[in-house]
């Protein structure tokens, strides 16, 4: 990680990943009420938005990573920059609910092109075996999107209104990170992109690579529903157990610097062990997290570092356990196919958690946080047949 031209490659990659998240999945936490003041359209269907954007995310996410394999991580993610521009575009001068839908739309292939799977995979095609250590070191500084973006969209929103702040998110898009991905991302060498590409990318899965992938892709819909639902719904569950909203709030925002510290640890191991273990100790806080939570003990705040620490090294491991699994040759296609199923269920987890709350209350919600908490840490437990 010392290879000053590869520090740079992860750093623009970090930028990136800052304000692709912030500006998609991250920004109707503070755009969705201005915007549904503002114009009168529902706020379920304004925050709804962002639910169809992860849809669209998951269906493009496939050829995603099968462009990457041919090609490399630069023209996907510049693509990426210009598709969440469009679409902020699209969002800020939308005259109507639907048109304010398509720009969603639009979004989500962006996300689709430029969030954490086609980042981790540019960097697999990019470093083959060696992507670990920068995987790691990318998803330190995606730790910073919500710190980065929320206080940045709260600023612009009282200056420029949320249609103002749309447009600058795709202002930052087109003159930040679009010439960071065309002047920092290294394009594929022609006879890397094409050779064995589709040979390699087409290549059956033997039964027990299968059943690996199979127990991977439930890691991630079991994890992307979990950390959804606790994004989304934190709040309401703090208020139900007693928490008044300005503790709950924050309570709430001991999960970032807890994100960020466990990935640091992760960092100063260096990769010693594998990654099956980190995300094994990822699945087992977020497990411990919640069942303390759930259960009404007083110590809430430990409860939310020990989730927020899990859900940081869940992060890592989700882009470097593949890599182990399934070796550098295939693993950006791997990767795009493996992201489809977790993002689906990152789509419908709000809805899921509101079903909950709504037909049986907080303790019915909790309870299934802790449900598919454990589940993971099982299915965490079987990939260990498969190393």
């Amino acid at each position: 990680m010392r290879d000053p031209h590869r520090l740079a490659v992860i750093g623009a990659l970090g930028v990136v990943q800052i304000l692709a998240w912030g500006s998609s999945f991250y920004l109707p936490a503070v755009l969705a009420g201005p915007i549904a003041a503002d114009t009168g359209w529902p706020l379920a269907w304004v925050v709804g938005g962002l639910s169809i954007g992860l849809l669209v995310a998951a269906f493009a996410s496939p050829r995603v990573g099968l462009a990457i394999q041919r090609n490399g991580g630069r023209p996907v993610l510049a693509a990426a920059a210009l598709l969440l521009a469009a679409g902020h575009v699209v969002l800020g001068l939308a005259p109507s609910l639907p048109v304010f839908l398509a720009g969603w739309l639009v979004i989500g292939l962006g996300m689709g092109c430029g969030l954490y799977d086609p980042a981790f995979a540019t960097l697999g095609r990019l470093y083959g075996a060696e992507a670990r250590p920068a995987i790691t070191t990318l998803t330190l500084w995606g730790g910073f999107a919500s710190t980065v973006c929320w206080p940045l969209s709260a600023y612009l929103v009282a200056h420029v209104g949320w249609r103002g702040t749309c447009l600058a998110y795709a202002g930052l898009h087109l003159l930040v990170t679009l010439p960071l991905v065309l002047g920092l991302i290294p394009e594929m060498p022609a006879s890397s992109a094409a050779e064995g590409a589709d040979r390699t990318a087409n290549e059956p899965l033997s039964p027990r690579e299968r059943r690996a992938f199979l127990l991977m892709a439930g890691v991630l819909v079991l994890g992307g529903t979990v950390m959804t639902l606790v994004s989304v719904h934190l709040i309401t569950l703090l208020q139900a157990r007693g928490v008044a909203l300005a503790a709950a709030v924050s309570y709430g925002a001991l999960i970032g610097p807890a994100q960020v510290g466990a990935r640091i640890v992760e960092m100063a191991t260096k990769g010693r062990h594998h990654p099956l273990w980190t995300l094994t100790a990822a699945m087992a806080l977020v497990a411990v997290g919640l069942v303390v939570l759930a259960a009404g003990a007083p110590a809430v705040g430990v409860a939310l570092v020990l989730y927020g620490a899990g859900n940081g090294i869940y992060s890592i491991a989700r882009g470097t356990v593949p890599l182990a699994l399934f070796g550098a040759a295939r693993y950006p296609v791997l990767v795009g196919r493996l992201a489809r199923p977790g993002l689906i269920a990152q789509a419908l987890a709000p809805s899921l958690g509101a079903v909950a709350l709504t037909y049986g209350g907080a303790d019915a919600a909790y309870a299934l946080l802790v449900v598919l908490a454990l589940a993971n840490v099982g299915l965490a437990g079987a990939l260990w047949s498969m190393r």
